[in-house]
């Protein structure tokens, strides 16, 4: 994969890369294939070879085929005498109960020239019978580590001038795979100098240092130690992965906590059991006491058996956090750690079956249907239902019996909406309420009962036409007319970058006046126009590497900056450029919006990289394809794309199912290829979310979710002064639900932030499209299709009124929220300005996008 100039050490084999051949290595085949070469061909420069008669190390350069095949047959004979020495790898590790299988140790060697301490670590590896890469570079070192999770390295820290190897050491630990490497230091032996501090070493990320020694015994000493110290610890953490997703996945509810009854984790089910988030209970003690009904001294008896070692198992109540009461089966476990104490206690609970409950659905349906005492003695196991059988073959009005018998197994549900339990409780509050108030919640249980529970209802047609087209056309999914001219927009039809647009760009060689035109792309007035025009309508390229560049984004992905450029210019010759709005541009633009709200300090302390991620990407993919048509015309056409989507979502659900087949079709544009499977789909559903909740149709229930469960609860704790307590506005901003709602706000105020744009964006913007639905009209026209906004008709339609519609209707209310949010003045100040402009153009009477000239 590009791995620099190394040296690769088997049990078999040495073998050296030239740079050469390095730099041309592209694939582990290819890598191969150049080895078996090697070995075939002439014994390689640069090795050392121990020399008969000495017991020296020494280059062998230059020689003649005679000393070349001479020396060749004496390192293979050196190879065969020494390998009864070397140590047999490890094949299991037993960390408790676990077996574990570990592969053979890869140690990569970052040393700028080759000298004899270099030298020494690759015979030691040959000798412990570990796998060795050396890269000459940092940028080569960081590149095999990515390519190859070494164990071991060792970075040479006695030359400065060469390279940075504490900055070094810092790039590779910022990587996911170096969480359980081990880094080795080699530091200058100073005899006549005072002891230095290791701590500069540690702070950078070393594991330990490691004096200058070139005996191959010291440096061989030095792995093996690491081998069954660092090395093996480290293997052992790296298997505790799969113990904690056990536990979260886990549902029983778990709870981990130290010997002094300090909470020390807590998995998902236990938050779903006792209604806390982990950021509640991590750190704090065990204050609710668990309470019996039966046994006044409980508590002592769990803590006399517990506290000498053993296993406590029984049930008790406990209190959840809304003050409820639960009964619970529990077991707890002490663990016995250093020192034979104990260090820990595991408790596993999980709720009891609810006989009560049954019992009292039994006595209800008894009472209603009049049958024999008996019948609530048959309980189902699975949810204390009753036994159907057993009511409903008694007396002759088995249906009436069977219809309570179903409505007392509704009742007793363990799997209930929250919708569901909402109507419950107010049928039962309608039962003790005055006639007033109970006909206030019959009103009240219509509503809910409703579909569009978020969706604005509108007045007449006539008070508002744009806004009533505005929201027709965006919100719907249109009227059904398959008349035999059918709009045709396949979903296979994608383009492939043509050769001609293929440009070895990178950050480092962008010409000057596009370099100039994204200067200042970290602020919010930055003119995406300008760098349209410099780009030649490409700006999705440019603008892309520099912003994934910013937020590391080929780090994450552990992808090269090749790849990602190439996987832009796929994403960017699907955008189509005849669309006067939804081409790259507008792609760019929301690129653009997002980074701006990444960088945000409520944002970036809510979101975790992978969010970050998530939203740079699924901004610039959100409209990749997209004809220059309304979903509900697409509907209304009876597209191919609205016959595959069943006219849900057609757009949205387009742009994210092609995203991933440009990207994963071609090895050498898929950003995603060297991630680990299950962070590939912790991101791949993160961005398939955020895409979809660009659709219209779910605007206001996106935004009302956002104000009702991020915005009122924030504003609540700020009224309060906060308690002191920021650990509470933590848990609001980073719960994983509300951080699914902040995603999606972010990406809907991107995708529609142009009346928050300068003026001159702004005008642009709303030209570019008001052409697009004229367009849109004019087809619909055409083709006989049922007009979908006809106050979009070119030679009638206002563009300020529309304008004023679509601020009033959709972006107020949204960017007040947001802005409460993420604290954004110049947006609000910019939105004020523009909703200004157009009701001054409107009350003019005016149609067009500017005044006329004076």
């Amino acid at each position: 994969m590009g791995c620099a100039p190394s040296i690769h050490i088997s049990d078999s084999r040495v073998v050296y890369h030239s740079s050469k051949e390095s730099e041309e290595c592209n694939s582990p085949h290819q890598t191969n294939t150049t080895m078996s070469q090697q070995q075939q061909g002439n014994p390689v420069p640069g090795l050392f070879i121990k020399s008969s008669n000495t017991s020296t190390y020494k280059v062998r350069t230059n020689s003649s085929k005679k000393d070349k095949r001479e020396n060749s047959q004496s390192m293979e004979a050196e190879t065969q005498t020494s390998r009864s020495s070397v140590k047999a790898p490890v094949t299991d590790v037993q960390f408790g109960p676990m077996r574990l299988h570990q592969n053979q140790l890869q140690v990569l060697l970052v040393f700028a020239k080759e000298d004899n301490q270099s030298n020494g670590f690759c015979w030691a590896c040959e000798k412990a019978g570990f796998r060795c890469n050396i890269a000459r570079t940092p940028e080569s070192a960081l590149e095999c580590f990515l390519d190859k999770h070494h164990d071991i390295i060792i970075i040479d820290h006695r030359h400065s001038r060469y390279f940075d190897a504490e900055a070094l050491c810092r790039s590779i630990r910022t990587t996911k795979p170096s969480e359980n490497t081990v880094i080795i230091g080699v530091v200058r032996r100073h005899a006549d100098r005072e002891e230095s501090s290791i701590l500069p070493l540690i702070s950078a990320g070393f594991t330990r240092r490691y004096v200058e020694n070139s005996n191959i015994m010291a440096c061989y000493n030095e792995l093996i130690q690491l081998e069954f110290g660092e090395v093996q610890a480290q293997f052992k953490l790296r298997a505790c992965n799969s113990l904690f997703t056990a536990l979260e996945k886990s549902q029983e509810a778990i709870e981990i906590t130290s010997e002094d009854h300090v909470i020390q984790y807590v998995n998902p089910a236990f938050e779903t059991m006792m209604g806390y988030q982990i950021g509640e209970l991590i750190g704090k003690e065990l204050t609710e006491v668990p309470i019996n009904e039966k046994k006044a001294d409980f508590l002592d008896t769990i803590n006399s058996c517990i506290k000498i070692g053993k296993e406590w198992q029984g049930m008790y109540y406990a209190k959840k956090k809304n003050g409820d009461s639960i009964q619970q089966n529990v077991k707890i476990l002490p663990v016995i750690g250093q020192g034979g104490k104990i260090r820990h206690y595991v408790s596993i609970s999980r709720l009891c079956n609810d006989n009560n409950k049954a019992e009292k659905t039994c006595e209800r349906v008894q009472a209603e249907s009049q049958t024999d005492v008996q019948t609530c003695r048959h309980k189902d196991r699975r949810k204390g239902s009753l036994d159907v059988r057993s009511t409903t073959s008694r007396g002759s009005d088995g249906s009436s019996q069977r219809r309570h018998s179903s409505m007392a197994r509704i009742h007793s549900m363990t799997i209930e909406a929250p919708i569901t339990k909402v109507i419950n409780i107010i049928n039962a509050a309608q039962e003790s309420s005055p006639m007033p108030v109970a006909e206030a919640l019959d009103r009240v249980l219509e509503i809910l009962r409703t579909t569009e529970l978020y969706s604005p209802q509108l007045g007449t047609k006539d008070e508002d036409p744009h806004t009533s087209d505005l929201v027709g056309g965006l919100m719907t999914d249109g009227l059904r007319r398959l008349s035999g001219n059918e709009y045709i927009l396949s979903a296979k039809q994608t383009h492939q970058v043509a050769g001609s647009l293929i440009s070895p760009i990178s950050l480092n060689d962008i010409p000057p006046q596009i370099t100039q035109a994204m200067e200042n792309e970290e602020h919010w007035d930055f003119d995406i126009f300008e760098l349209e025009a410099a780009t030649h309508k490409r700006p999705l390229v440019y603008l892309g590497l520099k912003i994934f560049a910013r937020f590391g984004i080929c780090e994450f992905l552990n992808c090269s900056e090749s790849t990602l450029r190439s996987w832009l210019q796929v994403i960017e010759a699907n955008y189509h450029s005849s669309n006067s709005y939804h081409n790259s541009t507008h792609s760019a633009d929301v690129l653009h919006a997002t980074a701006y709200f990444l960088s945000k300090e409520r944002v970036k302390q809510t979101l975790d990289p992978i969010d970050e991620v998530a939203a740079l990407i699924a901004a610039t993919v959100h409209d990749v394809d997209h004809p220059g048509r309304t979903n509900s015309f697409l509907c209304n056409a009876g597209s191919e794309l609205a016959i595959l989507y069943n006219d849900t979502a057609v757009l949205e659900s387009h742009h994210a199912a092609l995203a991933f087949q440009l990207t994963t079709r071609d090895d050498k544009c898929n950003i995603f290829k060297n991630m680990e499977r299950n962070e590939y789909r912790t991101l791949r559903q993160a961005i398939i979310d955020m895409v979809l909740a660009t659709e219209m149709t779910k605007h206001f229930e996106h935004v009302n979710k956002f104000v009702n469960s991020i915005n009122k609860p924030l504003a609540a704790l700020e009224e309060n002064g906060n308690n002191g307590d920021g650990e509470s506005i933590k848990t609001v901003l980073t719960s994983p639900e509300n951080r699914i709602l902040i995603k999606r706000m972010l990406i809907k105020c991107a995708d529609i932030s142009n009346p928050c744009r300068p003026i001159e964006q702004c005008i642009e913007w709303a030209g570019r499209i008001s052409e697009e639905y004229f367009a849109q009209t004019d087809e619909e026209k055409r083709q006989g299709l049922p007009v979908v906004m006809p106050v979009f008709d070119r030679n009638t339609c206002s563009i300020p009124k529309s304008q004023i519609s679509f601020i009033d209707y959709f972006i107020t209310d949204m960017f007040d929220a947001w802005d409460a949010f993420a604290d954004l003045p110049n947006l609000m100040q910019h939105l004020d300005n523009n909703f200004k402009y157009w009701k001054g153009l409107d009350e003019r009477k005016l149609r067009s996008l500017r005044p006329p000239p004076e």
